[in-house]
């Protein structure tokens, strides 16, 4: 397949966390297992149906665990798999941009 030829890794990285709140999910699940209304107070803005979407989205890509205990009521946590442990270092390196960036631009 003709796509399959096109490889970029940059690419597939941006496909896997592109979006307005995907990688400040991975940043707050990197700190720790949240359950769901603590990330949507973590990541103030986001609608319940865009973060469930999110979630569900990096889920299906192997980014985040999706655990639920089956309780009354509903208990449900998520964290982030080995993969979306991976991504580390790539917001880590984000941040210091982010620094650099604030420290030298003219704002």
């Amino acid at each position: 397949m003709a796509d399959k030829e096109l490889f970029c890794p940059v690419e597939t990285t941006l496909s896997l966390i592109s979006g307005k709140w995907k990688v400040m999910i991975v940043y707050y699940l990197l700190k720790d297992t949240k359950r769901f209304n603590q990330l949507q107070r973590d990541l103030n803005g986001i609608t319940h149906r865009s973060l469930s979407k999110q979630l569900k989205e990096m889920e299906k890509d192997g980014l985040v665990i999706r655990n639920d205990y089956g309780e009354i009521p509903p208990r449900v946590e998520y964290s982030l798999s080995p993969l979306g442990r991976s991504l580390d270092p790539v917001l880590m390196s984000m941040h210091e941009w982010g620094i650099q960036y604030a420290e030298n631009s003219i704002l």
